[in-house]
């Protein structure tokens, strides 16, 4: 698993930005795959979100995720749900000791946060769809709803998919740009015409930046370009798999 050095130095706070090692999976999904939705085998997911679980100080029936749908909506997590029963939204989080609270990607933008001294804690989703709707915004607001503040609360983007390896097309340059123009600056030119090279991880960390944050850190790692330690459902695309795993990514407080 991978750490950020802005969320590792909180005292009492445990996180995990979970590889593809260390688990149970295999063929397309070998090996760590934490993928509900996915077409792996149920047991070995289960196998998977424990070994997950047990890495972040949770049990698994304590290490919760949501149904997402790429939407810039947040769930409150203060008890467990059963996984059939998770929400729909793309971002969950707790002020409870003990509930880890975590968001699937492969390839889009994972978001942990944390305000060590109110203990307040997220995960997000941010898609560009979700990342462009304020799903970034949204768990910030919600996170200052159960006591945390804005000028505490340290941010840290995870694995995601690099500008070199995301080309989009006209329809979603045009929304970024109905939005804000100076999003442009987030497109460079593709090799297509009418396409560009979209750079996700910029793009979270300016929203993070334009919301007040102060302490984000990128880790700079891309999901497309290394096979071995990341899926990625483009790569896997072009690939013309059948499906591809699913990272974690959680965070939780210590039970004292």
């Amino acid at each position: 698993m991978l750490q950020a050095r802005s969320l590792t130095d909180l005292p009492g706070i445990r996180h995990a930005f979970f590889t593809r090692t260390g688990g149970v999976s295999d063929g397309i999904y070998e090996s760590l795959n934490g993928g509900l939705g996915s077409g792996d085998a149920p047991a070995k997911v289960a196998e998977n979100r424990a070994r997950m679980a047990a890495a972040i100080g949770v049990t698994p029936e304590n290490f919760l995720s949501v149904y997402q749908i790429h939407s810039p909506n947040v769930v409150v997590a203060d008890a467990p749900w059963p996984a059939a029963e998770r929400p729909r939204a793309d971002a969950i989080v707790t002020r409870t000791p003990g509930l880890g609270v975590g968001i699937g990607t492969a390839d889009c933008g994972p978001v942990l946060f944390a305000d060590g001294e109110a203990r307040v804690v997220g995960a997000a989703h941010a898609g560009w769809r979700g990342a462009l709707t304020g799903v970034l915004e949204a768990t910030i607001h919600e996170m200052e709803r159960l006591g945390a503040k804005r000028e505490r609360i340290a941010a840290a983007a995870g694995p995601m998919i690099s500008q070199r390896n995301y080309e989009v097309g006209q329809d979603l340059i045009d929304r970024f740009l109905a939005d804000d123009k100076t999003n442009a600056r987030h497109f460079a030119k593709g090799e297509r015409a009418g396409h560009a090279m979209f750079d996700l991880p910029g793009y979270v960390v300016e929203r993070l930046k334009r919301a007040g944050l102060t302490q984000i850190e990128n880790l700079g790692l891309c999901t497309y370009g290394d096979p071995a330690q990341f899926y990625s459902y483009r790569r896997s695309t072009h690939r013309k798999e059948p499906d591809y795993g699913r990272h974690i990514n959680a965070i939780a407080i210590n039970s004292e």
